[in-house]
């Protein structure tokens, strides 16, 4: 989906602040956080595609000014209420106050995915496109290569589709490849010579 998530090639939020000894956890909450994901993930039956959807779903205001394991929290609490482990208001009243949960899924449940692709359409040294399509729900492909022209570097073997996975129990498997693409082309920021290299999946490309 075309969320505030997204944020690949977005220019105007400063400098990424970062220190080399920076530790794992700021606070023994995100602790909290990280240990609860198997615990809830499990639970609910959740795959991996699901909770980043969980999380592409935040309001925009709330996802900018929270911080790496609040997202976590809210994907966790969303998917907790919306899988029937706990209501909003058992969830609030443990909590002692209000809970922000992430928006509504906007697509329906994937029943029939169709079959998957285990013989590689593309090689390494092929040009290809991005698909220049805009999906409402979940999908790994970013939004800034979209339309754009690149060349394959690597195959990386089958794997399943998020696209898939992160709406319902349905599964399909495709090639997926290392493409790389030169900045200049993505951003028009004058970086030549400059290549992304992006991890994307057979269905999100066509032959150049």
């Amino acid at each position: 989906m075309d969320g505030i998530h997204d944020l690949g090639g977005m220019q105007g939020f400063g400098a990424v602040d970062h220190s080399p000894a920076e530790p794992s956890f700021h606070e023994p909450w995100e602790a909290r956080t990280r240990a609860l994901v198997p615990v809830v993930v499990g639970a609910v039956r959740a795959r991996s595609g699901e909770f980043r959807h969980a999380i592409e779903r935040m309001a925009p205001g709330h996802y900018l000014t929270s911080s790496y394991y609040e997202h976590w929290l809210t994907a966790l609490a969303t998917l907790a209420v919306e899988h029937g482990l706990v209501t909003r208001e058992e969830l609030e009243a443990r909590a002692g106050g209000a809970v922000p949960l992430s928006g509504p899924v906007l697509v329906p449940p994937v029943t029939g995915p169709g079959a998957g692709v285990t013989e590689p359409r593309f090689q390494a040294g092929d040009r290809v496109r991005v698909r220049d399509w805009h999906p409402p729900g979940h999908t790994r492909c970013p939004r800034y290569v979209r339309g754009k022209t690149g060349i394959v570097a690597r195959l990386d073997g089958n794997y399943s589709v998020p696209d898939v996975e992160a709406h319902g129990a349905a599964r399909r498997d495709e090639p997926t490849y290392s493409v790389g693409f030169d900045a200049a082309e993505l951003w028009s920021d004058g970086q030549r010579g400059v290549r992304v290299h992006v991890d994307l999946w057979d269905s999100y490309l066509e032959p150049a």
